[in-house]
């Protein structure tokens, strides 16, 4: 058996992932323990957690396109890696890991696995890069390339390889059926489809939910409530005209909206809460409007439910378009839909049989990719090989 070393930023949706694969991994008697910034990481995952650097304050609200690239960046994938350093090398000494699996976003634990000559392996938790997003912006991927030759130099790791990408193996959480082909050159990808975990139960008021409805599930993730205030009030209007069944067309369609920051007020027919049992709800959804963030968007599909999404920044812009291309869903804009934009756009995926046909593919081709099982496999394929050359 092997002995598995996870290295992950302080976000929810990359460990999440992550998640169900130290589940399997432990299941077939693999020995797993985790280093990111705690107590973020070690509240995630309640299990064998080195901590490495720290927890960065939320970027400003209202940041967009390279504003937020710059953000993401220059203050906080950069500054994360310079903290993690110390701490992944110290968990790398202490649990002597066969093989590291390293978050796409955790460049700590890239820089000290070619430090120290261990194999690891990318997990991509969003397809988002492998689009390569910057083909058309050769000054700004010049400027990404920078900051990584920056990080290797002030920890005197050689090389000039991207960070993002392992050369043995990157895992995509998602499919080609959703995310396409690749766009950059990468080692052996595996395309696995979501790795979806069981979560901490969480409250929600079951007897608020009509007998025959169908939900419509409105969530902007775990760190765009503040950005969110105005979208997620438009979508309770919209919300409350659907539920009329002079609009409401074939369906009853009830609206949950998840609003952490209390910007919504509920009604008669629409719950509000400031969070949601996610996975027990999306057998029950008709649709789910939402960001375009990466868990989001592969869980809904993983339910066969077609999506609404507005994008905010980062990689969401990207899953708006993989959901658009593969049919299952319509794009509004973020800053500037109103809610008899939503309306529209739910009545549409609703109502419209070929958006959840196209999710329910979507769904297929997730279940054929055979998610966190199939990375545990994978892995078990790599310190195999490691083991048969004697390393």
């Amino acid at each position: 058996m092997s002995r598995l070393l996870f290295v992950v930023p302080p976000l929810v949706g990359h460990v999440g992932p992550l998640a169900g694969v130290a589940a399997a991994a432990g299941a077939r008697g693999h020995e797993v323990a985790w280093v990111g910034p705690c107590p973020v990481v070690r509240d995630l995952v309640g299990e064998r957690v080195y901590p490495a650097g720290y927890y960065v304050e939320r970027r400003p609200a209202g940041l967009r396109a390279y504003a937020a690239l710059r953000f993401l960046w220059a203050e906080f994938l950069v500054p994360l890696a310079d903290a993690m350093v110390p701490g992944v090398r110290a968990a790398v000494a202490d649990f002597d890991p066969d093989l590291l699996v390293v978050d796409q976003q955790a460049f700590a634990g890239a820089l000290v696995a070619q430090e120290v000559g261990l194999p690891w392996i990318t997990s991509a938790s969003t397809s988002a890069e492998l689009a390569d997003p910057l083909a058309g912006l050769p000054r700004v991927a010049e400027w990404v390339r920078e900051q990584q030759r920056g990080l290797r130099v002030r920890h005197g790791v050689e090389g000039d390889d991207d960070l993002r990408f392992s050369p043995y193996s990157v895992v995509v959480f998602s499919t080609v059926e959703l995310a396409g082909e690749p766009a950059v050159a990468v080692a052996d990808p595996r395309y696995v489809g979501p790795a979806l975990a069981a979560r901490r139960p969480v409250e929600f008021p079951w007897a608020r939910l009509r007998p025959n409805a169908r939900i419509v599930l409105v969530t902007l993730g775990t760190t765009n409530s503040e950005a969110g205030g105005r979208f997620l009030a438009e979508c309770a209007l919209a919300l409350s005209s659907l539920a009329c069944p002079s609009e409401n067309g074939p369906q009853d369609l009830q609206g949950v909206v998840v609003d952490p920051g209390g910007c919504v007020s509920p009604s008669r027919d629409l719950i509000v809460v400031a969070s949601a049992p996610v996975l027990d709800l999306l057998p029950h959804a008709a649709a789910v409007i939402c960001h375009g963030g990466h868990n989001t968007v592969c869980e809904a599909l993983a339910h066969g439910v077609p999506l609404v999404v507005a994008p905010i920044r980062d990689d969401q812009p990207v899953l708006a378009d993989q959901v658009v291309t593969a049919g299952a869903g319509v794009r509004l804009r973020f800053d500037h839909a109103r809610a008899a934009d939503i309306a529209a756009a739910v009545r549409t995926v609703v109502t419209e049989p070929v958006f959840a046909d196209a999710a329910r593919r979507v769904r297929g081709s997730f279940e054929r990719a055979g998610g966190a099982d199939a990375v545990v496999a994978h892995l078990e394929e790599l310190t195999s090989v490691r083991e048969n050359a004697g390393a």
